[in-house]
């Protein structure tokens, strides 16, 4: 490690750029679900070494100078290998599309590395000698972690805090400071080692202290889940029954080429379907849920399948469907409004009595940032409707239905939104329909599910996920998995939600410890910076 923390250190031009690349493609090890763990504290102190031997240039230019660069070669090696996933939705059109996508991949994950150059640069601007210049370096970086979640909608795939939940009991720990906050504990710790190397005039046990440190905060982390797991009591409902549906629909990657009849016919068949001898099938079911794009058409076009999901449903049952959505004017024979990707409640009289329409929408997936820019370019988005499809309110996310425990429904993306569900205060449940079927073969719906369990344990709300293609599951309020359908089977699981737990910390305090935390490590940075010129040569 010595030889490393010096080769670091001394190195410059296109070797320091590849070092950096590497080193962050190796941290990218630790996402879910592969939760490499250890990568982290071999890879992050190359990023610190590197910053110690990062030459000066003075005014503007060290915002893009040497600095930006050390951050942003790091992070386009860790999103490269993070984001490699989200090439499987390539493979949908295929054709020139297949040999575009390397290229894509390595744009975006160039895109999202910006956030971790100008962290790296901003963190040089206050750089000191000391241990204190971990501290700085975690703190910019944290607040890199926060704008990339949210400027232009925010994209929060793979959060670095996320390494650090790769267990019931480490994901515990966002019950009180969140994935954000989490973020920032990873960042510290997996620098840590960055202090022991390279050997200078302290002993080895006092060049150590930090690295114990750091395992005792992980020790702790695993106690405090344990004992939360062990001393908290989650109980099922009694007042509402789910029959969760995973129908296996492709018909969503061209809407032109589906066969409305055909596909009804499936879910039907799948909705009422006898798991078991003892099965009731849906007589004592009280919502049946179908996933996100489970209905890739608009339900004018196919009026018949109203009447026909009415007639399937048992009495005073409803059915949450995923559904593309427009308005009409009463009498009206044309939609008057844009497309929305929606959650419909349809009654057993075959009438949609609620709808939700997404908010968060994925960029180029759903929807073209800057839309005019890329049509020029031939550039479109990869979920077919219209010209992409519209935001929805996010603050309709609470749906109460008749004889429901009001829920939050969070259609696919929206789920990884930590502290910003919307309203979570009346929610009994969090309900999230998703089609992760673009992905299949990847790692993608396995981390879109695990990201998805951390929102359970951060608001202490059971989950309920009904997938296309998998993972279809419910947890409890812990995030712990209660029943599940493996992916790409064609199955049903009935499940009930559990009693919300008396509200978590981050429910109640949402990010003002983070943002308290990220003052006290700017004012230390300051603090350490100064102390540093100071200190005579």
């Amino acid at each position: 490690m010595t030889w490393l923390a010096e080769n670091a250190m001394l190195s410059h031009g296109w070797r320091r750029f590849l070092l950096l690349v590497l080193a962050g493609a190796i941290a990218g090890l630790s996402v879910p679900p592969l939760f490499v763990v250890p990568a982290l504290f071999v890879a992050f102190p190359v990023w610190v070494w590197c910053l110690d031997g990062a030459e000066r240039v003075r005014g503007w230019r060290r915002l893009v100078g040497p600095a930006f660069t050390i951050g942003f070669a790091f992070g386009w090696g860790y999103f490269t290998v993070a984001f490699h996933w989200l090439g499987a939705a390539f493979f949908v059109d295929g054709g020139i599309m297949l040999v575009v996508m390397p290229f894509a991949i390595l744009a975006l994950a160039a895109m999202i590395a910006f956030f971790w150059g100008v962290a790296s640069a901003l963190a040089h601007l206050f750089w000191s000698h000391g241990a204190w210049r971990i501290v700085t370096l975690a703190t910019f970086l944290t607040i890199a972690e926060w704008a990339r979640g949210h400027v232009l909608t925010g994209f929060p795939f793979d959060l670095l805090g996320y390494a650090l939940t790769p267990t019931d009991e480490m994901m515990q720990i966002t019950s009180v400071i969140g994935i954000y906050g989490l973020t920032y504990l990873a960042a510290l710790l997996a620098m840590t080692p960055a202090l022991i190397w390279p050997a200078d005039d302290r002993s080895l046990s006092r060049r150590l202290l930090p690295l114990f440190l750091a395992l005792l905060v992980i020790a702790g982390q695993l106690a405090y889940g344990y004992n939360r797991l062990v001393g908290t009591t989650a109980t099922e409902r009694s007042d509402i029954s789910l029959r969760l549906v995973q129908p296996l629909v492709y018909e969503h990657a061209d809407f032109g080429n589906v066969d409305p009849v055909a596909l009804i016919d499936r879910l039907l068949m799948l909705s009422d379907m006898r798991m078991d001898p003892s099965d009731q099938g849906l007589a004592d079911i009280t919502h049946l849920v179908w996933p996100e794009s489970s209905l890739p058409f608009f339900l004018a076009t196919y009026p018949e399948a109203l009447a026909r999901i009415a007639r399937l449903l048992p009495e005073d049952a409803t059915l949450l469907t995923g559904a593309p959505r427009q308005q009409y004017e009463p009498g009206a024979t044309e939609a008057s409004g844009p497309p929305y990707n929606s959650l419909l409640a349809i009654d057993t009289n075959g009438e949609v009595i609620a709808s939700y329409d997404k908010s968060h929408l994925v960029p180029f997936g759903e929807f073209l940032p800057f839309g005019e820019f890329f049509a020029r370019l031939g550039i479109k988005q990869f979920v077919p409707g219209a010209e992409g499809w519209a935001h929805g309110d996010g603050r309709r996310r609470l749906m109460s239905l008749p004889a429901t425990p009001p829920f939050l429904a969070l259609i696919c993306y929206e789920i990884l939104f930590s502290g910003d569900l919307g309203d979570t205060s009346g929610a009994q449940f969090l309900l999230n329909i998703t089609n992760d079927a673009w992905f299949d073969g990847s790692i993608g719906p396995a981390q879109h599910a695990h990201h998805a369990r951390i929102r359970a344990v951060e608001e202490g709300m059971s989950l309920v996920r009904s997938a296309n293609t998998g993972l279809t599951f419910a947890t409890d309020p812990l995030g712990r998995i209660t029943a599940e359908i493996a992916p790409q089977e064609m199955a049903a699981l009935d499940v009930r939600p559990h009693e919300r737990l008396a509200t978590t910390v981050f429910a109640q305090v949402r990010h003002w410890p983070l943002l308290i935390a990220i003052l006290a490590g700017l004012l230390i940075s300051l603090a350490a910076a100064r102390a540093d010129r100071r200190r005579p040569l």
